[in-house]
């Protein structure tokens, strides 16, 4: 099984920048879609990004294109999220998550139970 760690979340102004990190044990991530995901109070888990297992192709929520950019790092078994001109409407748990889905959007709908999660990290954004 693999165990998902997310890290770099914290609180933020509007307008700022926050890179968020997973990192990944217990197998490789080589052969796995992987994405980020997010939810808010009273609201249901979405998925912000996604990526597929070549990397060649990535999708995004209309909310955060051109704002934030989903990569990973195979040789070091790690995704990255980075986020810039943070609104406060981006404020949620993010969670890293990664399963064996043959496209960015197939990967980005998945809903949890299915694949692999992180506990997820907190993202404020607030002045």
């Amino acid at each position: 099984h693999l165990q998902l760690v997310e890290s770099g979340g914290g609180l933020v102004q509007p307008g700022g920048s926050l890179r968020l990190s997973c990192a990944v044990s217990g197998g490789t991530l080589d052969y796995y879609a992987i994405g980020w995901f997010r939810q808010a109070p009273g609201k249901e888990r979405e998925g912000v990004s996604c990526i597929s297992s070549d990397g060649g192709s990535t999708t995004y929520a209309t909310s955060v294109k051109g704002r934030f950019t989903i990569s990973r790092d195979n040789a070091k078994n790690t995704m990255y999220l980075q986020m810039n001109g943070l609104r406060p409407e981006d404020t949620a748990v993010y969670y890293c998550a990664a399963a064996l889905r043959a496209t960015a959007q197939g990967m980005c709908v998945i809903r949890p139970g299915i694949g692999y999660w992180g506990q997820g990290t907190q993202v404020t954004v607030s002045s």
